[in-house]
């Protein structure tokens, strides 16, 4: 059985997520070689920043990631699953470089935090669509 072009694009969003908390992991790790640091941030900003940034990400992605599965196994089409993976990328992307940079508040991490509930009401929306026959 072939998949079916939604199925190409949920693979596509699952696929670059997995490679952003890859990248987010491997930044964590950095901090932690840079300061010795074995559990927890030791109180290290720049730690405790790569930390939050991964464990952030790991909070919102895989809700995300179900809700993209699901819309392309519901029949959506192609166009939703697309608007849902690039909304939440581009919104965790922008989260993470924020918080990476700035532990406190700043204009990447609000438009990140923005991007990713805009991506769950889509999810939401398009999911209940989808689910009325």
């Amino acid at each position: 059985m072939d998949a079916t072009p939604s199925a190409h694009a949920a693979a596509l969003w699952v696929g670059l997520h997995l490679f952003l908390l890859l990248v987010l992991s491997v930044l964590v790790v950095r901090q932690r070689r840079a300061h010795g640091g074995v559990l927890g941030d030791d109180n290290i900003p720049e730690l405790t920043q790569a930390v939050r940034a991964f464990g952030n990400a790991t909070e919102y992605v895989p809700g995300g990631l179900i809700a993209i599965a699901v819309l392309a196994m519901a029949g959506a089409t192609p166009m939703v699953v697309h608007l849902m993976g690039l909304t939440l990328f581009a919104g965790r992307v922008a989260h993470a470089i924020g918080l990476s940079r700035h532990g406190g508040s700043s204009v990447l991490r609000s438009a990140g935090v923005i991007a990713t509930w805009l991506a769950y009401i889509l999810g939401g929306v398009a999911l209940i669509f989808y689910a009325i026959p």
